[in-house]
């Protein structure tokens, strides 16, 4: 049984570390969690904590903010998005960057791996008769390493990539067994895992195009939001693009981003 100070401390550390606000959430903590204690024979909560509190780069730190994320995500989620990139926001770039042929994207809260391959491929297919001469390879980083070890492996459930476009199942997946399928190599190059807290300093040494931070943001309160929001207005180049979850907002009397659509901002 969690006691309300063990709640309390868990819910601190989570919300000081990661920005996730955690403070009406007992029930799911204490699911994902009871079982981890039973397994790794602690005796409360308290012990697990004093690990990792005494070493935040623990087995133990990763295994906690690992079960106590939330990755639910599938290819094509939110598919109006993608329609808005490949008909408005890459025309644009391709003119823009003409010289340079370097867009840089970065998918902020890969989980599985579903959206930065999805990204990818629409990068693949926009600049095909061109793709040699462009750097269009997608950052795509997540606070767990669970998520980001099975996103790089690329194996998914042939019943996964049903919402995808013929042509591409046929060229960026094969098949693996009866009910298994894996991104093709060609694919997976285009796509670069990186494990990354979004409280942390972003690390970027040139200005971003693109950035989709989509369904994650509604973890935080909304001092935490507004600051990573204007961090990655910062961090784009003018007239770069934010892509936020659909059922997200943001209050625009505190971000100097322009608003284009429901869920879509530029600088």
């Amino acid at each position: 049984m969690m006691r309300e100070s063990e709640f309390i401390r868990i819910v601190n550390y989570i919300k000081k570390n990661y920005g996730i606000d955690l403070s009406q959430k007992k029930t799911l903590i204490t699911g994902r969690l009871d079982n981890y204690l039973t397994r790794n024979g602690y005796n409360n909560y308290s012990e697990l904590m004093n690990k990792v509190e005494n070493n935040p780069t623990s087995n133990e730190a990763r295994d906690l903010i690992d079960n106590l994320t939330t990755n639910h995500t599938y290819f094509m989620r939110e598919i109006e998005h993608f329609q808005f990139l490949k008909d408005i926001v890459l025309p644009e770039a391709k003119k823009s960057l003409k010289d340079t042929k370097d867009l840089r994207t970065w998918c902020a809260a890969a989980s599985t791996g579903e959206e930065p391959y999805t990204l990818a491929m629409i990068l693949k297919d926009f600049f095909s008769l061109e793709e040699e001469k462009w750097d269009t390879s997608v950052l795509a980083t997540d606070i767990s390493t669970k998520v980001l070890e099975f996103a790089s492996k690329g194996r998914y459930l042939k019943e996964q990539i049903e919402p995808l476009p013929d042509t591409w199942k046929r060229r960026y997946f094969k098949s693996i067994s009866h009910d298994e399928c894996m991104v093709s190599d060609e694919l997976k190059k285009e796509v670069i895992f990186r494990k990354f807290n979004l409280m942390d300093t972003l690390p970027f040494k040139q200005r971003l195009h693109i950035v989709f931070i989509r369904n994650v943001m509604i973890y935080f309160d909304e001092e935490t939001k507004i600051d990573l929001v204007n961090r990655i207005y910062d961090m784009l180049v003018p007239g770069g693009y934010m892509f936020i979850g659909t059922t997200e907002g943001i209050d625009r009397s505190k971000t100097k981003f322009n608003y284009v659509r429901p869920s879509v901002y530029r600088k």
